[in-house]
Parts: C-alpha cells; structure tokens; sequence
C-alpha cells in the first residue's frame, strides 16, 4: 500500500527509531502537531520524495504546503505524478 510505503520512506529518511508505519496516522498533520516535523524536515522529506518517486517541489508553493499536510495528502501526490 502506497501510505504504508510513505510512512517508511518518513520513518528512513528522517531516522525515526522509535516509531513504527503502525503509529503514524495517514491523516494526522505531519508538521507542528502530528509527527511534529520541521522544516528541515521537510526539506529532507523532499529531497527523498524526488529522489524515489521523481517529484520535484517548490519550497515556496501553498500547492506544496497542502501536499506536505499529511500521509495521505503525500501518497495522493505520489499517485498523481504515477498516473502521468
């Protein structure tokens, strides 16, 4: 499941030990509340995601800001750079 692979891909790239797919949920928020994620994180997120998928985002876009919400806004991104 593309949310599963998403949530490992978090959990790899930004070294969250102690945390498992299990306890991220796909629609909690990734940034402040959530995972509590930042910027750097994001930035790094980012980087993996162009790397892996071959997406490619504006750190300035509000589009990027809603794509970065969640799991599952994050996986619905992947599905529709996939689809073209």
């Amino acid at each position: 499941m593309l949310e599963t692979e998403v949530k490992q891909l978090i959990i790899d790239v930004l070294q969250l030990e102690d945390i498992g797919v299990d306890d991220i949920d796909s629609a909690a928020p990734l940034f402040v509340e959530g995972l509590g994620l930042d910027s750097i994180d994001a930035l790094e997120l980012g980087v993996a995601l162009q790397k892996r998928y071959g997406i490619s985002l504006s750190a300035d876009s509000e589009d990027t800001r809603s794509h970065f919400a969640s799991v599952h806004a994050l996986a619905a991104l992947i599905e529709t750079h996939r689809k073209k």
